[in-house]
């Protein structure tokens, strides 16, 4: 099978597992296709990412990062932000399947960060923006409904440096492979989780996590350092 196949195969298998959701635009695929086909390219003197087969890029970036959707906001005007996007995942897979959201991807290394650039504007995404920055030095205009990480750090470094980014009702999503039981165990005074789904990746014979946290009602006190470094 070809690589656009192979995505075509997977994204119907998504398309079955949430038969309720926002169907992809008409050139996603063509998109998602494209992406792959430049990161393939990059891939071979900047070393974006350690997966270097295309079929296997297609389960393990682009189905894995499509797979959070349906436990994603539905409606238009959702502000996203990838914490640690590396090469712009799941970052750039969700910016082409909702046309609608704003999404901005975030990380500290200057060859990826100039990767997504090029990505965006070859890949004509309007609604994508690459900022080189460490999350705790970020200053965007305004907080995002929606931040999201796929293996960028354990889930209590994921909240300390995201939530600061988080709208009043946003929430943070965390991919992970196996659930992080421990991880959960040490989350900051201040955070909960709301909610935790598992995820079927179509091809990927691997367990999937969407760890999804927010702040509680009344954070427990903690000390001053604390509570500044939960805002």
């Amino acid at each position: 099978m070809t690589i656009a196949a192979d995505l075509a195969t997977g994204l119907a298998a998504l398309a079955r597992l949430d038969p309720t959701g926002a169907p992809l635009p008409a050139a996603a695929a063509a998109r998602l296709v494209a992406y792959l086909d430049l990161l393939v390219k990059w891939n071979r003197t900047y070393n974006l990412t350690a997966i270097r087969e295309p079929e296997r890029m297609v389960t393990h970036h682009l189905l894995d990062a499509l797979a959070v959707l349906p436990h994603l906001p539905r409606r238009p005007g959702v502000r996203v932000l990838d914490v640690g996007s590396g090469p712009g995942i799941p970052g750039i897979p969700l910016a082409i399947a909702r046309p609608d959201w704003q999404v901005v991807m975030l990380d500290s290394s200057h060859k990826k960060g100039t990767f997504v650039r090029q990505a965006v504007i070859e890949l004509g995404l309007p609604n994508a923006e690459a900022v080189t920055s460490r999350v705790e030095d970020y200053r965007p205009a305004a907080p995002f409904d929606v931040v999201i990480s796929r293996a960028f750090a354990d889930l209590a470094a994921f909240a300390a440096g995201s939530v600061r980014h988080l709208a009043p009702d946003g929430r943070l999503y965390a991919m992970k492979g196996v659930h992080p039981d421990a991880e959960i165990a040490d989350l900051p005074p201040g955070i909960e989780v709301a909610a935790a789904h598992p995820l079927a990746v179509p091809g990927l014979d691997a367990a999937r996590h969407l760890i999804v946290l927010g702040r509680t009602a009344t954070p427990a006190p903690a000390g001053r350092a604390r509570e500044e470094t939960l805002r």
